[in-house]
């Protein structure tokens, strides 16, 4: 199982509404590494939930439940959505200051190229932010 990260401005589409709705489109990505990083997405693979802009922190985990498939959202026909599904909050939100702050996770994707509104996390990466999290 892979692991990634995806962000959302909380104000346009925040972990609370993921949990409300039960299941969303993951579309509007428009960055072609982000795509690609979309394509190769798995059905059960998890990604962390990171509110950008406001907040700016891992909040939560979602699992894909739907692969890549055309977005509706793009005209050009050119990119893919994924479905998402909550998996649960984290007991403590992980803050982009401590991210950076550490050395495991200074490495991460996000940090090196930070305008990816999705990107993959290496298992270390993940065990690391579970554990600032107090998950």
């Amino acid at each position: 199982m892979a692991h990634w990260l995806v962000k959302s401005e909380p104000n346009v589409y925040s972990y609370a509404d993921l949990t409300r709705d039960g299941r969303t489109t993951w579309d509007g990505v428009r960055n072609n590494a982000a795509a690609l990083h979309l394509k190769a997405m798995k059905e059960g693979d998890e990604a962390f939930f990171y509110h950008s802009n406001e907040g700016k922190a891992v909040v939560g985990i979602a699992r894909i439940v739907k692969t890549a498939f055309p977005d509706k959202s793009d005209p050009t026909g050119r990119f893919v959505a994924v479905e998402l599904a909550p998996v649960r909050a984290l007991p403590n939100e992980v803050l982009l200051a401590a991210i950076k702050a550490d050395p495991v996770l200074s490495k991460m994707e996000m940090i090196r190229q930070n305008r990816l509104s999705v990107s993959p996390v290496s298992d270390l990466e993940w065990a690391r932010m579970l554990k600032l999290a107090g998950a």
